[in-house]
């Protein structure tokens, strides 16, 4: 079982925490994290592009010129693709890029994840992560004990409105839930800083 050191706020060490083999412990499958990160990363696609086809754009009501006789070629609309101002071909229409992958599969992608932390020895656990109000300053500080100074993802047992407010105005530093944890927001952070409440609670969803 891998073993971390328990942490307070202050980054003293005030012990010893055994992680679960099957959820920290597992060797990390690359390709799944990758299918798991473009997943999620397709699902935050807005989706929102659109461009007018032939019968959605202004004007072209009437035939340019007659069909024969002319000696150009023949033009049903002005509005049709090949002119200037004319409709799209096949232009992109709005729709959502999401889509699932399966259950066991993302299990094992967070697993791989949260495995890959723990072997870059760069999760710290905290024995417990409080605030009587929301203060930026303190949340620093912490951060300082714990030498953190790149992105950090701290991931708390509940939502904790101090925590989270504290946490706000710092940059690359996001708060979620054990719920809420998920494999992009835990490899887009350099650091992973759990509580003691939050690490049991993903062993007991995960493990």
């Amino acid at each position: 079982m891998p073993k971390v050191a328990l942490l307070n706020q202050s980054g003293s060490q005030v012990g010893d925490i055994e992680l679960n083999e099957s959820v920290f412990g597992i060797e990390p499958n690359q390709h799944v994290l990758f299918e798991a990160i473009v997943m999620q990363r397709a699902s935050l696609r807005q989706g929102t592009h659109k461009t007018k086809i032939r019968s959605e754009v202004r004007g072209g009501g009437r035939k340019p010129w007659r069909q024969k006789g002319t000696g150009r070629a023949r033009q049903g609309s002005i509005r049709s693709p090949q002119w200037r101002g004319g409709g799209t071909v096949f232009g992109p229409t709005p729709r959502s890029y999401s889509y699932k992958l399966p259950k066991k599969v993302r299990r094992l992608a967070i697993k791989s994840a949260l495995s890959s932390k723990v072997l870059e020895e760069n999760i710290l656990v905290l024995e417990s992560l409080a605030f009587d109000a929301p203060r930026t300053k303190e949340f620093k500080t912490v951060l300082g004990g714990l030498s953190v100074e790149k992105k950090a993802l701290i991931v708390t047992a509940d939502l904790d409105e101090n925590v989270a407010l504290s946490a706000r105005n710092i940059p690359g530093v996001t708060v979620v839930t054990a719920d809420g944890i998920n494999v992009l927001d835990v490899v887009n952070h350099d650091k992973l800083i759990m509580t003691k409440a939050a690490v049991e609670k993903v062993e007991e969803v995960l493990a």
